[in-house]
Order: C-alpha cells, then sequence, then structure tokens
C-alpha cells in the first residue's frame, strides 16, 4: 500500500510538473519567423556554384606561392588570406571572388592572376536544398545543376513506411515569398509515375508529413 502511494505521489507531481509547464509556455512570447533568404537561382539553366561559409578555397596568386594557399571560409562568410584579411566570398562564385582577389592584391603586386578552385562543397544555406519529415536520412543537400525530385528523394534513401508522400510539400522562395507546391513523392518513388518528378531549386525545402492511418 505504501509503495502504491509513492507512485500515485509521483505521478501527480509529474503532471503538475507538466501543468506547470504548459502555463509557463503560453505566457512565453512568440518570435517571428524565420528571415527570408531567396536563391541566386531562378532557372536551373542559370545555376552557377557559389561560395559559403565551411568551404574550402584553393587560392592561386600566379606567380606569387608565398601568398597562395589553402583557406577555410568561416561562418560569417569572410576568408583571410596573406595579405588580404576580413575578404568577404559568401555567395560569390569562384570567379567572382578570383576578381576580387585580383584588385585587393593589385595594392601589393604588380598585375595579379588569381585563379580559385573549392574543395568540399557546401555552399550558403539559401543554395542548399533541405529534407524534413517521413524521409529515410532528412538532410540538407548540396545543390547540384539539374536536381529534381527524384535526385533528392534518392539521396536521402527515399521514404519511411509512415511517409504521406502523396501529400508533400516543396516551399519555394518567389519574389521574396515563401510559396508552396504539392509534390507527390509517393507515386514517384513507389509507383514510378516519373511524370511526378520536377526540378528542384536551390534553397527548397520539401516537407513530408506522417501518414494517418
Amino acid at each position: 500500500m505504501k509503495k502504491l502511494n509513492q507512485v500515485v505521489i509521483k505521478l501527480l507531481s509529474f503532471m503538475a510538473i507538466g501543468l506547470f509547464l504548459t502555463a509557463c509556455s503560453n505566457n512565453l512570447p512568440t518570435l517571428p519567423g524565420a528571415s527570408v533568404h531567396p536563391s541566386l537561382t531562378a532557372n536551373p539553366a542559370d545555376y552557377k556554384y557559389l561560395i559559403g561559409p565551411g568551404d574550402e578555397l584553393n587560392i592561386f596568386v600566379w606567380r606569387n606561392p608565398e601568398i597562395s594557399g589553402t583557406f577555410i571560409v568561416r561562418p560569417d562568410g569572410m576568408v583571410s588570406t596573406s595579405l588580404v584579411e576580413d575578404l568577404e566570398v559568401s555567395g560569390k562564385t569562384p570567379t567572382e571572388l578570383a576578381r576580387l582577389i585580383e584588385s585587393e592584391l593589385a595594392e601589393f603586386i604588380r598585375d595579379p592572376i588569381v585563379t580559385v578552385t573549392v574543395e568540399g562543397f557546401i555552399g550558403p544555406f539559401s543554395e542548399q536544398v533541405r529534407v524534413i519529415g517521413e524521409a529515410f536520412e532528412p538532410q540538407a543537400i548540396n545543390y547540384r545543376e539539374d536536381m529534381t525530385l527524384l535526385d533528392v528523394m534518392i539521396q536521402v534513401g527515399g521514404l519511411t513506411e509512415y511517409a504521406d508522400g502523396d501529400n508533400a510539400r516543396l516551399v519555394r522562395v518567389v519574389s521574396g515569398e515563401q510559396r508552396s507546391y504539392k509534390v507527390l513523392v509517393g507515386k514517384l518513388i513507389q509507383d514510378g509515375e516519373i511524370e511526378a518528378n520536377v526540378d528542384v531549386l536551390p534553397g527548397d525545402i520539401i516537407i513530408i508529413p506522417e501518414a494517418w492511418f
């Protein structure tokens, strides 16, 4: 009997704590929605890779090996080279960055020639494709040229057994606003209806809900 009373007391304590936390959460202020950062790619045919935080850059300055080298883009989108500090590189193509470095180095070197290559592609968040919900491996994916919904689903391992694939949504920023589109993921990868395949753009978010049985 004593043990039963202890169990009841613990249960009531947990319920009281739960009610207290619920009451507190109801009084908390709501944060504003996340900032919208549209992709710079509006058409798959115009896609160019953009540098982002975490990318590893190989910067080669012709005839100047002492200032050439490999540099990591910092989380703030900046990079510091041997002669130029805090250079903003996120969102630029490798070619654009090479021209920018040339203009900066012109103060120290006569007619610099710079080549930038990227190793370890990550890119800005605005250029990644994110899959959440009932995908087998939800994750952020580095966009690749001409990527489609089928390519994305292959990379995330398909759907879980609880997924409602045909009620999935694709969220895309259009004209500065987030818009939702229905995508038939189930028909595409389970029924093989290739007509359900669609182009994916950098920055797209694919949300796969759970089925209600």
